[in-house]
């Protein structure tokens, strides 16, 4: 990513965090979770209602896969440094939990349909964590998921094959029964997310 993209990037998911932040708070009225959250306020209208294709073609809906506490992330498997990183840090953090006795399912939405193949994402999340859930989709389905959890993506111009994508980077913490409940930033370690994870599943249940 060019250094002039890198700031565009940044500056829209800045302004993407600002007016989430702002809405949640406004949405927020009793949180069962205060105690778990990392200096963050979650809740408000994120999350949702989506149909994707999974690693195996088959079409799924979200509630297919998010039958466990979840970490989703939206990125694409031609990201050359980003994706991968946050990928491997919440792959990283299922294992940390799972030494805690919680079982999470980490899941990778592809926001680049037009290269991410089924084929692509099975290749893809099996090298990261075998309990990864890798999912694309049509263009159409792909930009409705995106929206039900507001993220950001752009394609970048230039060569057709080889063109980049900029795109929010937050990590997004769903419980069954319940929905979308947090979200982690880059900076959140592994240790981290499983602590505050713990805390929300052991809340829930």
């Amino acid at each position: 990513m060019t250094r002039t993209y890198a700031a565009l990037a940044a500056a829209a998911v800045a302004g993407l965090l600002g007016g989430t932040a702002l809405y949640i708070f406004l949405q927020q009225g009793d949180d069962a979770f205060a105690q778990c959250r990392g200096g963050q306020v979650g809740g408000g209208d994120i999350g949702g209602a989506f149909t994707l294709v999974d690693e195996t073609g088959a079409t799924v809906t979200d509630a297919d896969v998010l039958t466990k506490p979840s970490l989703v992330y939206f990125g694409y498997t031609f990201c050359p440094d980003v994706c991968p990183l946050d990928a491997a840090r919440n792959a990283e953090a299922v294992d940390i939990l799972e030494e805690f006795g919680v079982d999470v399912t980490p899941v990778f939405i592809s926001i680049d349909p037009e290269r991410d193949t089924p084929e692509v994402m099975a290749e893809f999340t099996e090298n990261l964590h075998p309990k990864m859930v890798g999912l694309t989709g049509s263009p159409e389905q792909v930009k409705a998921a995106s929206q039900a959890y507001k993220t950001f993506y752009r394609k970048q111009d230039g060569d057709p094959d080889f063109y980049l994508v900029d795109h929010s980077t937050f990590t997004y913490l769903t419980l069954p029964g319940v929905g979308f409940v947090d979200f982690f930033r880059r900076e959140d370690t592994a240790e981290q997310m499983a602590e505050r994870v713990a805390c929300f599943a052991s809340n829930a249940s």
